[in-house]
């Protein structure tokens, strides 16, 4: 273990630590108030492919699952840049949650008392908080030179993602109709100005 992944690993720590307030917060209060929540696979297996990465992610740090064919002293602006971007999209990803508010859910669930929400991160891109998640995941795989992370995060995880936000975008259409037809016009899927 060297300094990059000790500075990783806080940089995780805190990550974990404001994603697990909100999880606790949101599971409580979501338990009663669904609308609707389709029964799917993209309910369980995101969320648990996600799991499956943070436990490489915490492996990785003691450099187990890593790529071990070369000397890291020759990679080290590559992993400090890996380190940077996790960190940024960490951050990202942890104030998109944030800024859904009472309409966050770890579901893909319509909640009593939805709010379309189309401010901030949201304002140009409708699915951030997956975008940051797989791009943070995927930097994590840079700096920790982990296979485990970047072939779950990019072959699995990234098109999960996807088709998950997709499934969301179905229900969000058919509750807000008109309201979320204009939004989707003025914002991008996961990149702004892209779908």
């Amino acid at each position: 273990m060297d300094a990059i992944n000790i500075l990783f690993g806080i940089s995780l720590l805190y990550s974990l630590a404001a994603n697990f307030s909100a999880a606790r917060k949101g599971f409580k209060e979501k338990l009663s108030k669904a609308v609707y929540k389709p029964k799917t696979y993209l309910q369980r297996i995101p969320p648990n492919i996600s799991a499956l990465i943070l436990v490489l992610q915490v492996i990785g740090i003691f450099n187990i699952g890593i790529i071990t064919s070369f000397d890291y002293t020759n990679f080290i602006t590559l992993r400090l840049i890996g380190l940077l971007g996790y960190i940024l999209f960490s951050f990202l990803q942890v104030k998109s949650f944030k800024t859904l508010g009472k309409n966050y859910s770890q579901d893909i669930v319509i909640l009593q008392n939805h709010v379309l929400v189309t401010n901030q991160i949201y304002k140009k891109v409708r699915h951030p908080q997956y975008l940051f998640q797989m791009l943070s995941d995927i930097f994590a795989g840079i700096v920790l030179f982990s296979y485990p992370v970047l072939f779950f995060s990019v072959l699995i995880e990234l098109p999960l993602f996807v088709l998950r936000a997709r499934r969301e975008e179905e229900m969000l259409e058919n509750h807000f109709k008109r309201e979320f037809a204009e939004y989707k016009s003025r914002s991008g899927f996961m990149l702004p100005f892209i779908g």
